[in-house]
């Protein structure tokens, strides 16, 4: 086949009719054609030489040309050449110069041919590739209609009009099947540009797409005025939802369950009859929690911020109805808040609550040489340690029935006598562990604190200095999802992360392994770091 005048414009409408088929630009399959010509010279003048080729875009005559560089030193002989050969082409040619000759076209054989038109479809495939990856990129986070085409291995294939996207096994709502050419709907989780081309990937079990459902059926929440806070799924059973209106005259939850439930009943048609609890959505931990583990009744909730843990306690009758089937209740109001939950009877809090009536009682007893009446009473009145009947002030001692100036006087002096003897031996405990005076002498460490220190190691203030704040005051780690309590040294003594990082920091600045400029640094930038994050935030909102 040869490039002659009969075929040049046929070039072209080759190049447009294979770009609208393909929907890419006509540009990238005529560089694919210039590209194959180019291979093809190269099998008839030889591969050693850089052969080029330009198509011209408005009558597809084809040029082919050979091109030599000029260097200082030829490496190349059949790309390069010296600046004084160049001159006998090229008059005034210097360092870097191209010389291009005009070469015949080629004849092109059958072989040839075959190679051309693999590199044009290698070419094609890739701007196709490029194309798709493009368009779907920015709509990872949408919903997109499609056809089955097939199924592989419980893996579903979608068209999605301009490309095929994956249904994975795992994301389909329970034992959904489908058959070729079913329409289904679908939520695209992610989008990846991989080798073998941009990989769709689609999901029907996603919160997300829960969420977007709403969107599509609720307009408030389109239009902003209501706010998708969290989405908690089981999917194919049941999902929570948490809502929230900007509007005070409109009602979160019942713009979403809509008129005699239309709304909401749509959305759960698509979701194969998955059961959807709508929830007012709560800035306060506790309401939210309480609003969602409806529809169990709750009769009391801790909140332990630092744990991220909250514990919940309800009627006997009610357990099983907070737990839900299979823990499926309790399950999702925990992925709902964010919080590890814990759920007590009444019966099972009220006999925790006696064993630490009578724990305190007994330390009381014990301690102060007290009868169990009156020790009864201090704990009743909600003294919880000898530290607090030690050091408060009298008055707060003397609204005891029976307790007056003299007698609050005695329990003062018994507990302070107590507690001295206690820091005696524990500093006597800590000098023998090898504690040294240095970090006896810091500043709010107490004997009973320096004497854990001694045992875990810690004996000086180098020592103490080489903390972290967590290994002090404890703290939790998420493993594989799980949350991990890590225990502090001093966790036992209430020390917060605030108050052990303050410490270690004093530690630092006294041993001269930083300054007062550098923390005061430091701590702006932190700050300058919180409120671009802040902005960053309120921006997206």
């Amino acid at each position: 086949m040869a490039i002659t005048s009969a075929n040049q414009l046929e070039l072209l409408q080759t190049a447009e009719a294979v770009a609208r088929e393909k929907m890419i630009d006509p540009g990238l399959v005529i560089e694919a054609m210039e590209e194959s010509l180019a291979r093809a010279a190269k099998s008839r003048y030889g591969s050693e030489l850089d052969i080029r080729v330009h198509i011209d875009r408005k009558n597809g005559k084809a040029t082919f040309t050979r091109v030599r560089t000029v260097v200082e030193e030829v490496e190349n002989h059949f790309t390069e050449l010296t600046v004084e050969d160049a001159q006998g082409y090229k008059d005034g040619a210097v360092l870097g110069d191209e010389l291009i000759d005009e070469v015949p076209p080629v004849e092109m054989g059958r072989i040839a041919a075959q190679s051309a038109k693999q590199v044009i479809l290698q070419k094609v495939r890739e701007a196709e590739r490029d194309r798709q990856y493009e368009e779907f990129k920015d709509r990872a986070g949408t919903i997109i209609n499609g056809a089955v085409k097939r199924e592989e291995y419980g893996n579903v294939i979608v068209d999605i009009g301009r490309g095929e996207a994956v249904l994975r096994r795992n994301e389909k709502i329970g034992r959904e099947s489908y058959r070729p050419n079913d329409r289904i709907r679908v939520f695209i989780k992610d989008v990846r540009r991989e080798v073998r081309g941009p990989q769709i990937f689609l999901s029907r079990t996603a919160p997300e797409f829960m969420a977007e459902l709403f969107k599509m059926e609720v307009p408030e929440i389109y239009d902003g005025i209501i706010e998708i806070k969290a989405v908690a799924r089981d999917p194919g059973s049941r999902a929570k939802i948490a809502v929230i209106s900007y509007d005070g005259s409109i009602d979160p939850v019942g713009a979403c369950v809509g008129m005699r439930g239309s709304r909401v009943q749509a959305v759960v048609n698509e979701l194969q009859g998955e059961k959807i609890d709508i929830i007012p959505w709560n800035e306060d931990a506790p309401t939210f929690l309480v609003n969602a583990l409806q529809p169990a009744e709750v009769t009391k909730v801790v909140l332990d911020e630092d744990a991220e843990r909250i514990e919940v306690v309800v009627p006997d009758d009610q357990l099983s109805l907070a737990i839900g089937r299979r823990g499926q209740n309790v399950r999702l109001a925990s992925q709902l808040t964010g919080l590890d939950i814990d759920i007590l009877t009444e019966e099972e809090e009220s006999g925790r609550r006696q064993a630490e009536f009578t724990a305190r009682t007994k330390i009381f007893m014990e301690t102060l040489d007290l009868d169990e009446f009156f020790a009864q009473l201090l704990v009743a009145e909600g003294f919880t340690s000898l530290e607090e009947v030690a050091y408060v002030e009298v008055d707060e001692l003397l609204v005891i029935d029976g307790v007056d100036t003299d007698t609050a006087s005695e329990l003062q002096a018994r507990a302070r006598d107590y507690l001295e003897e206690l820091n005696r031996k524990a500093l006597e405990k800590a000098k023998e562990l090898g504690v040294e005076q240095s970090l006896i002498d810091f500043e709010g460490l107490t004997p009973q604190m320096l004497e854990a220190l001694g045992e875990d190691g810690v004996k000086s203030l180098d020592d103490f200095a080489t903390c972290a704040d967590w290994e002090l005051a404890g703290g939790w780690t998420t493993i594989d999802g799980q949350r991990v309590k890590d225990d502090g040294l001093l966790e036992k003594f209430e020390v917060s992360l605030e108050e052990a990082q303050n410490m270690v920091m004093t530690a630092r600045l006294q041993l001269g392994w930083v300054t007062i400029e550098e923390l005061e640094a430091k701590a702006a930038e932190e700050a300058a770091a919180a409120e671009a994050e802040n902005s960053e935030e309120e921006t997206g909102a």
